[in-house]
């Protein structure tokens, strides 16, 4: 019988019985805590939060007074000075790490300010996410099993008085002590920076361990996976992990994923969503019947939204000085906004380039829905990542494939434009005219605006199909393999033809 886990399940039962959101509240809070927190910093004076403080509405205040930010102006006026040593720049003191993010692959590494305050914020997430657990109804047993996660190196590199690395190798090297003799792989191999060296490492170790849980980015999960399958020869990762009934996946929509990722286990497993960016810990997944996400709304971070309508977007996926925001408390289901974070990192209005919805008001439930940047409007066919994930899953549905990686761009072809897909699939013989017109149809039944795109600007789509492990070539050329790298849905007319090179020479 499993006492231990039995007693721990029954400690999360009654803390959850007490535990009550009240997420606008809970908002208004976090934003005067923040405010009376960073008042002292040079970004609080000049910014004069104490007359915030003082006024009638902070929240409406707050936004009239203060501008919004993305990262290269947030650098550029304010951060400059935190790398460079100087203290209560945009936060009390000076920041313990910065979080190396490059979000998807290509981009040169942004470094953002990570506080003390930030690790316990994380860490503050990361249990409340287990007590959530006791909704799933999951056998008390699993509180006994060890959890495998895989993110970047936590071997940080020192710089002056800071610690440099990815926000995931950041979080891990701070787990509370208590939970050491349940983390897997364990701090000698988490510190091995080359991916290919870690994961086999992992899968010389997996059948030491008893995994229970998984949680990781789900391309770099899934590859693990096939690794410790193959090198043990065995059928599926529960020949190896019986007891595995917990993934949380996180960094990109598990979607396209989840026929592959199903492929390699025996039985169903509980999988469940978070959202965690270099930024902070913003939303995970605390009940069984949505596939939504809790946004954390008492955790250190204020929340606002932008709606995502594209008189307010500009070509390279950053806002208008005069686009409207709006607090939690006027947010509307089922539409899409543009999110801005205020942070105890010292990130104040600042744009991760994320696009959500609400799903649930009361309890301020969300989707990812995509980024302002992956978001397709060339010929005015207005698709988003969620969009765009929703037509490759029909599209294993249809044919009955496996579709875990894609990317697409529109394109010119002569006079006219296209959607030019690139599919990662093991697909034997692909059909690509078939494969094109199904993807043309459902996106035309499915959305308007696309429909009405392809009866003017947009001529059609053009599909190409390559062996998923293409696109995990191109994310370790472009970066390095694991850590937090996603590979990028949607790419730039420049940026396209720098991917169509690459996979002609990796073809060749």
């Amino acid at each position: 019988m499993a006492i231990i886990g039995n007693i721990i399940k029954t400690v999360i039962d009654l803390r959850d019985t007490f535990s009550q959101s009240k997420p606008v509240e809970e908002q208004k809070q976090v934003l005067k805590d923040l405010l009376k927190e960073a008042k002292g910093t040079a970004f609080g004076k000049h910014y004069k939060f104490q007359e915030i403080l003082a006024a009638d509405d902070p929240a409406r205040k707050f936004a009239e007074n203060v501008p919004k930010h993305d990262y290269e102006s947030m650098k550029a006026e304010w951060w400059d000075k935190v790398i460079a040593g100087q203290e209560n720049i945009t936060w009390p003191g000076v920041p313990d790490y910065f979080a190396l993010s490059s979000g998807t692959t290509g981009n040169e590494s942004k470094r953002i300010p990570v506080t003390k305050a930030m690790v316990d914020s994380i860490r503050k997430a990361g249990i409340d996410q287990v007590f959530a657990l006791t909704n799933f109804d999951l056998d008390a047993e699993l509180y006994e099993k060890e959890i495998l996660m895989l993110g970047s190196s936590t071997d940080l590199d020192k710089k002056d008085d800071h610690y440099e690395g990815e926000i995931s190798g950041i979080s891990t090297s701070n787990i509370p002590a208590w939970f050491s003799g349940y983390y897997k792989p364990g701090e000698e191999i988490a510190k091995i920076d080359d991916w290919d060296s870690r994961v086999k490492k992992i899968a010389e170790k997996a059948k030491d361990w008893d995994i229970g849980g998984i949680s990781g980015i789900p391309s770099w999960i899934e590859l693990i996976l096939e690794e410790i399958i193959d090198y043990h020869q065995v059928d599926t990762i529960h020949d190896i992990w019986p007891n595995f009934a917990v993934y949380t996946s996180g960094g990109t929509s598990f979607s396209p994923y989840e026929k592959s990722f199903k492929k390699l286990l025996a039985k169903p497993i509980t999988i469940i969503d978070t959202y965690l960016a270099s930024e902070g810990f913003i939303a995970f997944q605390d009940r069984p019947e949505t596939d939504s996400m809790k946004l954390l709304t008492d955790n250190g971070i204020y929340f606002e939204f932008v709606p995502f309508q594209q008189d307010y977007i500009k070509p390279d996926g950053s806002i208008t000085d005069d686009a409207p925001t709006l607090t939690l408390e006027e947010v509307e289901l089922d539409q899409d906004y543009i999110l801005i974070m205020s942070t105890v990192s010292g990130a104040w209005r600042y744009l991760i380039g994320d696009t959500i919805a609400f799903t649930n008001l009361e309890r301020a439930e969300i989707i990812i829905t995509g980024r302002t940047k992956f978001f397709l409007n060339t010929v005015g066919s207005q698709l988003s990542v969620n969009k765009l994930d929703a037509a490759v899953k029909h599209l294993e549905d249809a044919l009955d494939v496996q579709i875990p990686e894609y990317t697409i761009s529109a394109k010119r072809f002569g006079d006219d434009f296209y959607h030019s897909w690139y599919l990662g699939s093991n697909m034997s013989e692909p059909d690509t005219e078939k494969i094109a017109q199904e993807l043309d149809d459902h996106l035309a039944e499915a959305n308007k605006n696309y429909r009405v795109a392809r009866g003017k600007a947009l001529a059609g789509v053009k599909v190409e199909v390559v062996p998923p492990n293409v696109f995990h070539e191109w994310s370790s050329a472009k970066k390095k393999k694991g850590g937090q790298v996603k590979m990028e849905r949607v790419m730039g007319e420049e940026k396209f033809v720098e991917w169509e090179s690459f996979v002609e020479k990796i073809q060749s």
